[in-house]
């Protein structure tokens, strides 16, 4: 029997924009911005109110598109956080006990750091053979224990690292802070990889079916390390606009960050069973996550109530993605079952029609 292949319906620009989780969530985030202006001008119309509501959440977005990697890959990684607050220590002992080493060597070794870790993820995960759940939450505490026997009781101050490192962390290009432009760098990187490569196509095949995708002949092992190795690099660099953002780094830096990178990620449309998802959508995940966080308290919500309503958020994106994985399994069941049968339309009798159709390569739809 010759393969069917079911061609996507013919939507309109319309229609096809408000399918858009990505842009659902960017109506949302809007939203939530100008209610919040509405109540306080000074939240957007202030000195500091546009460039808090750009550079808080950037590198919240490093760390979920880095996640999002992960998890297309039907994994997840939840060392991240760890890997951050050493990094980020690493990054300020350089500074300390190598004071001639220029800022781009600190923020590479910084980032080299970060990806040998992510290596160490991926080539257990690979391996072992063990979930990545399992494994990313003991290296989560292997690399925080590391941190804290490092650091100890010390922590990294502002007045410790270079002046023209520690002004990264507030200095603005055309009103945009920079810490803000390398995370949207990252964003138009990650984003050409995931949709216009052949190794980040194959990222999504595998989260899809991972067992099919080892029969094709793809290299589920050298994929699955590469997103482990892209999401500890990008921890890495999380760790470095931490410690611009910030100035200080003590042990508990990153402390519980892993969940909501993985939050900003799921409410961005990446689906938590992998194979499909975005990065822009994690990045507008990301900024919707930290903006909730700053609205609701202008809008007298309580602290409990602001955590509901990000746990609504995430439950809320892990239904819809499962409603519309089985909705699509549902019509392409359908449209198997109505299309029209194989063979020619000869009649029994006739000779041609009984012989086999002729095999047909498989057609991959992106």
């Amino acid at each position: 029997m010759s393969a069917t292949l079911v061609q996507p319906s013919k939507a309109g620009l319309l229609s096809t924009i408000l399918r858009s989780r990505e842009l659902a969530i960017a109506v949302v985030l809007v939203a939530l911005v100008l209610v919040a202006t509405a109540k306080t001008e000074s939240f957007l119309f202030s000195a500091d109110g546009w460039r808090n509501v750009l550079l808080n959440p950037a590198m919240l977005v490093v760390l979920a598109i880095g996640q999002a990697c992960v998890i297309i890959t039907r994994s997840v990684d939840l060392s991240v956080g760890s890997t951050l607050g050493l990094t980020a220590y690493f990054a300020g002992r350089l500074f300390i006990d190598f004071p001639s080493l220029p800022i781009v060597v600190v923020v590479l070794l910084a980032v080299l750091l970060g990806a040998l870790l992510g290596l160490v993820n991926g080539v257990l995960v690979s391996f072992a053979k063990v979930p990545a759940l399992v494994i990313t939450l003991g290296t989560m505490y292997i690399y925080r224990g590391i941190f804290l026997t490092w650091a100890g009781s010390s922590r990294i101050t502002a007045d410790q690292i270079p002046r023209s490192f520690s002004q990264l962390g507030t200095q603005q290009i055309v009103t945009i802070p920079v810490l803000t432009i390398v995370a949207l760098a990252v964003l138009g990187v990650a984003a050409y990889f995931l949709s216009s490569t052949r190794p980040g196509r194959e990222l999504y095949a595998i989260g899809s079916d991972p067992d099919a995708a080892d029969l094709y002949g793809l290299p589920v092992l050298r994929r699955v390390l590469l997103a482990f190795v892209a999401s500890g690099a990008l921890a890495g660099l999380a760790g470095v606009m931490f410690l611009a953002r910030y100035g200080t780094v003590s042990s508990q830096a990153g402390q519980g960050i892993e969940l909501q990178a993985v939050g900003a990620a799921v409410i961005g449309g990446v689906a938590i069973f992998g194979g499909s998802g975005s990065a822009l959508g994690a990045a507008v995940g990301a900024y919707l996550l930290v903006t909730i966080n700053s609205v609701l308290p202008i809008l007298g919500i309580s602290d409990f109530w602001q955590q509901a309503v990000v746990g609504a958020l995430i439950l809320g994106a892990i239904a819809l993605d499962r409603f519309l994985s089985l909705r699509q399994d549902a019509a392409l069941v359908a449209a198997r079952d109505q299309a029209p049968p194989s063979g020619g339309g000869g009649s029994p009798g006739d000779p041609g029609s009984s012989a086999p159709s002729a095999p047909t390569s498989p057609q991959v739809t992106a």
